[in-house]
């Protein structure tokens, strides 16, 4: 037994990692287009497949709505027997179909047997068919709950798919914002690992110069402390990047599993030419004055539709109910010779004599479609104001990138000149550290201004609300 127990053990040790320890998979291509990475994000992340749900369970909605029309059978079956007497046996059993305007059709059976039973469920030996309609004449005829069910349904659908885009919006943007932090955390990255290779074989070169009597020690330490610079400013950067990785990994999802990054694999390169393609936030697609297929818009004018419907059985409810019925009767076996006289008729009638009631929830419907009448203009407006500021912001940072560039390109040409002139002799590292300082600044403006226009695309895809 002890045997076994170790065995049991030591296979335990084998394959709990295994089963326990499972690390993610691991993305190890080259490089992850920004294109490529929107696309498992739609496909697969969860919060994307759970706003798919909307569309379903609107689905499941209007199948039950469509049930208060299914047929419906109905059998009340009452029986007693007390001391060897049959005191009554009645069967009562109908087939009703309901149909779209509250007319209801009806087919029956009925049988009464016994010695003790009310003499109007009396029915002949055979039993008593019966074949009718009921037909409302005040409520119900035009409109009714069940009427009122199916309609909202369907425009729980279309109410559903706004609702669907909306929420799957905001998860492609916050996704996209963790792209864009790993990208500008990647650049960074790569930024001061150049540059701290710049600052180390300067540092050789000045102590080679140094050692050949042609520099002031002085210039050694002064580029010894930019090294040092570099080393601490390329850790920042690196743990920057390390948390914008597991950032991004949140939303990288391949085959409903979450997937890491890889430690080589790089974001796209070509992000600013492609980005506004992918997307499709270029100017001659976004028309603010066209704002009819925007979900915010579908959504509230779909829930004006259903106040609207909601309005109508309200204004139905001021009619007085009147119910009038009319069914064939016959034995079964002579139910096909129709005879007028034998008929069963009734008429049901109803109606409050102040309609308080009926009148404060019609009046309550009204003001819920004048408030939603408000709400859908203030958001026409919003929107129209949040596109052109986000069309005006892009250019603006179009016009900043163009200005920046050109900045970036004139400090690398005065270090470039420094490093001439200190190679002459003429120069010093103090003066090359300056320029080379204010060329990473710049660089480093460069990377937030091509980040903020990553984010203004990106917030105007989100105001636009198109994920598909």
């Amino acid at each position: 037994m002890e045997r076994i127990f170790k065995v049991c053990f030591l296979l335990f040790l084998t394959f709990a990692p295994a089963v326990y320890g499972q690390e993610a998979p691991i993305f190890n291509e080259e490089e992850l287009s920004y294109n490529e990475y929107l696309g498992y994000v739609k496909k697969y992340h969860p919060l994307v497949r759970q706003a798919n749900l909307e569309v379903t369970g609107a689905q499941a909605a209007l199948m039950a709505a469509r049930g208060g029309f299914d047929p419906k059978i109905e059998v009340d079956y009452d029986n007693k027997q007390f001391n060897g007497t049959e005191y009554y046996s009645l069967l009562n059993s109908s087939f009703k179909i309901p149909t779209w305007y509250g007319i209801e059709i009806k087919a029956g059976f009925n049988e009464t047997d016994g010695q003790y039973y009310n003499p109007m469920d009396r029915t002949p030996q055979a039993g008593l068919a019966a074949v009718g309609i009921t037909v409302p004449l005040g409520q119900g005829l035009i409109i009714n709950s069940r009427m009122a069910d199916v309609r909202e349904g369907r425009l729980l659908l279309q109410l559903g798919e706004a609702e669907r885009k909306l929420r799957a919006i905001e998860v492609l943007y916050d996704a996209s914002e963790a792209y864009f932090d790993w990208k500008r955390a990647y650049t960074e990255a790569e930024l001061y690992k150049n540059y701290l290779g710049f600052a180390s074989t300067r540092y050789g070169g000045v102590k080679k110069l140094i050692e050949l009597g042609d520099s002031p020690e002085i210039d050694l330490v002064e580029a010894g402390i930019t090294v040092r610079n570099r080393q601490l400013n390329l850790e920042n950067a690196t743990l920057k990047l390390t948390k914008a990785k597991l950032k991004l990994a949140n939303y990288l999802w391949i085959q409903e599993v979450p997937v890491e990054l890889g430690e080589n694999v790089r974001p796209e390169d070509n992000l600013l030419q492609t980005l506004p393609e992918t997307l499709r936030t270029n100017e001659l697609l976004v028309n603010v004055n066209q704002l009819d297929a925007h979900p915010k818009i579908q959504s509230l004018e779909t829930k004006l539709s259903i106040l609207e419907i909601d309005r109508q059985l309200k204004a139905n409810m001021l009619l007085p109910k009147a119910n009038v019925g009319y069914n064939f009767i016959s034995e079964p076996n002579t139910f096909s010779n129709f005879r007028t006289e034998d008929y069963k008729f009734n008429v049901n009638f109803s109606m409050p004599i102040f309609l308080r009631k009926e009148r404060g929830n019609l009046k309550l419907a009204k003001i819920k479609i004048q408030d939603t009448q408000y709400e859908l203009g203030q958001q026409r407006l919003e929107l129209q104001n949040k596109i052109l500021a986000q069309q005006t912001e892009i250019q603006s940072l179009q016009n900043q990138k163009a200005i920046i560039d050109a900045l970036v390109t004139d400090y690398a040409a005065m270090l470039n000149a420094e490093e001439q002139l200190f190679s002459f002799g003429e120069s010093s590292m103090f003066l090359i550290n300056s320029r080379e300082n204010n060329l990473v600044n710049a660089r480093l403006s460069q990377i937030g201004i091509d980040n903020q226009y990553f984010i203004s695309n990106a917030q105007l895809f989100r105001t636009l609300a198109n994920p598909d």
